[in-house]
């Protein structure tokens, strides 16, 4: 594996700042589900995921997206924690790795694996708040060392900044890829960040979305799904897949 190779993948430097790097990752790697509903399971290896976003050129969700940039940031000579979070639902917090993200030189939060969310760093030692392209960011304190992230008004998960491995989220990765349950496996999805706001497809519908919230949606027919997965995503498909476990 060269980080030189994933550098080019997301058009960026060695010596860029990690705002940077952070920043063009999410505008050239997409969340996306696509995987799932292929049935196509990448191991938490560091070769998989990393072969998964630049040598085939896809993206991921939480564990791939994140699994990959951790070990970019490694090779640039960062230090990276694997994080577990539970993300805040109107139900309650969810399960102990339910969400990976990563804790970088010791305080800083990056995330390019949970969608719609900060568009740079977020320092994990401060509770001010703190502006971002998309929002105010804030941390605060929680139970057991744990810390809580919340966007403007609303919680988005509990981070326990301990460092996991990769094999640690198997079994969270396995249920979010298999289970009828999983918000990944009732809908095909794909998520990136643009100069301007944001662009998701979500089963038939293009989703545009600026920086001031406004929003522009309109539905594709099958050819135009798969359009706008190749010129918009990079993403290459004979056809878009049915939902793994659609919605009764």
């Amino acid at each position: 594996m060269d980080a030189t190779n994933y550098l080019m993948r997301i058009g960026a430097a060695g010596d860029d700042p990690l705002d940077v790097l952070m920043r063009r990752h999410l505008e050239t790697v997409p969340f996306e589900n696509v995987s799932i509903h292929e049935r196509d399971a990448v191991p938490l290896e560091d070769e998989a995921l990393v072969g998964k976003v630049v040598d085939r050129r896809r993206g991921g969700f939480c564990y791939e997206l994140n699994g990959a940039f951790a070990w970019l940031l490694g090779e640039l000579g960062h230090e990276v924690a694997r994080c577990s979070a539970r993300v805040a639902t109107p139900d309650g917090l969810s399960f102990p790795g339910d969400h990976m993200a990563l804790v970088v030189d010791g305080h800083t939060l990056v995330d390019v694996g949970f969608g719609r969310f900060a568009v740079g760093p977020i320092d994990l030692d401060s509770r001010a708040d703190q502006p971002d392209r998309s929002g105010v960011f804030t941390v605060r304190d929680a139970p057991d060392g744990e810390l809580d992230v919340w966007w403007g008004d609303r919680a988005q998960y509990r981070l326990d900044p301990r460092t996991r491995s990769l094999r640690d989220f198997v079994p969270m990765a396995w249920w979010h890829r298999t289970s009828p349950t999983s918000p990944f496996t009732r809908e095909v999805t794909c998520s990136m960040l643009t100069p301007t706001g944001r662009v998701t497809i979500s089963g038939p519908k293009l989703i545009e979305t600026a920086d001031d919230g406004t929003r522009t949606e309109r539905t594709l027919t099958a050819a135009e799904q798969r359009d706008v997965y190749r010129d918009v995503f990079g993403i290459v498909l004979e056809e878009v897949p049915p939902p793994l476990c659609p919605p009764s």
